[in-house]
């Protein structure tokens, strides 16, 4: 019963973050349309701001893991795997689109638990994305560019659609939880790596891997 109760918190939690936002939704809110009072609440979270905590954590573990999981097959070529990365990642947004369109607003507002996240997951983020560059570049897959610049413009892809779901919905009548959706961007991503990044040069895999 515990376990399904901290499930239907977190759901209930996710569901009411993502409409309301965090400052306005209410551990009420949160017990009431979870169907548990707030001593389960505060059993398993302590507090509003763990429950927050809990869901980045829940969000970017996953996150970096299919990083992680991708990255290790590095060998096979930085452009293969910058596209599988890609593909993964997209995928779980989707699939999970309301917890990832809450978790990039929050991440938006300077706080410590969102410091705290920045200092290990985002890192890792960058250290995966800034090894895949660096190889494509020593063997010749991807044109010289600034590192820093081209993790902007890849993470902005990404995380655009669930930043802004209302312009995307209301303005567009595009819908990311839709499986077009997916198919048709991750198609979009992949034309501006073979674009933006790759070149016609023939790839040099015995260059030294620093």
């Amino acid at each position: 019963m515990k376990n399904n109760a901290k499930e239907a918190i977190v759901k209930a939690a996710i569901s009411l973050f993502h409409a309301n936002g965090y400052s306005g939704t209410s551990i009420r809110d949160i017990a009431s349309l979870a169907k548990v009072n707030t001593a389960t609440i505060a059993y398993h979270f302590n507090n509003k701001t763990g429950l927050l905590e809990y869901c980045f954590m829940y969000f970017f573990e996953k996150y970096i893991g299919k990083m992680e999981e991708i990255y290790a097959s590095i060998d096979r070529g930085a452009k293969d795997c910058l596209k599988r990365i890609v593909a993964n990642l997209l995928h779980y947004q989707c699939e999970n689109n309301q917890l990832t369109s809450f978790v990039y607003r929050e991440m938006s507002v300077d706080s410590q638990v969102v410091r705290e996240i920045m200092s290990t997951y985002s890192l890792k983020e960058k250290y995966y994305f800034q090894k895949i560059f660096e190889r494509g570049f020593e063997w010749n897959e991807f044109r010289p560019h600034s590192i820093p610049y081209l993790i902007v413009q890849l993470k902005g892809l990404l995380m655009m659609p669930f930043m802004n779901t209302h312009y995307m919905r209301e303005v567009l009548y595009v819908f990311p939880n839709e499986p077009f959706f997916e198919q048709k961007y991750l198609k979009d991503i992949h034309f501006w790596i073979d674009k933006t990044l790759c070149t016609d040069i023939p790839i040099n895999k015995g260059a030294i891997i620093k």
